[in-house]
């Protein structure tokens, strides 16, 4: 088993080249159009319309970035239809879809915190109303600091 960690560490015993999960989450996901559908999706956003009028983008770019989050597995087509009218899609978050949520969140915080004209905006427990915050635990529960955050290369 190879562990890349900290700046120091051996590069050279793996290469993350194409294999690399950021590179390929940023491949399928790395839109701003991309991002902020799923942010839309996941708060109930479903119709085609309020797609591209919510994430402020051309019906084209729209339909491109919704169809491509369907085959990646990430939205669900279901059809419905309004009385008198046609067929049409709406577009549901899948499980991989929910569990794409926490990177939203991440960088929902991230853009709070360190960019200028921060938004009231907060995430909060609904439950308690206290405010969250998006954090890296290991399976055991420990709360994991970056410094003491590992990549492990396991083969097998």
């Amino acid at each position: 088993m190879t562990v890349l960690q900290g700046k120091l560490a051996d590069r050279n015993a793996w290469s993350a080249v194409g294999e690399c999960p950021v590179e390929k989450t940023m491949a399928l996901l790395g839109t701003k159009t991309a991002m902020l559908i799923m942010r839309e999706a996941y708060y109930g956003t479903t119709r085609f319309d309020d797609f591209w009028r919510r994430v402020g983008v051309t019906k084209a770019a729209a339909a491109a970035r919704l169809s491509e989050l369907v085959d990646a597995g990430l939205l669900e087509r279901r059809p419905y239809q309004e009385p008198g009218q046609r067929s049409r899609d709406e577009y549901v978050p899948t499980e991989a879809g929910i569990d794409f949520m926490p990177v939203v969140w991440a960088m929902f915080e991230w853009g709070r915190r360190h960019l200028p004209n921060r938004a009231p905006l907060r995430l909060a427990h609904a439950a308690c109303g206290a405010e969250a915050t998006v954090e890296i635990r290991c399976e055991k529960g420990h709360l994991v600091p970056p410094d003491e955050l590992v990549v492990k290369a396991v083969r097998g």
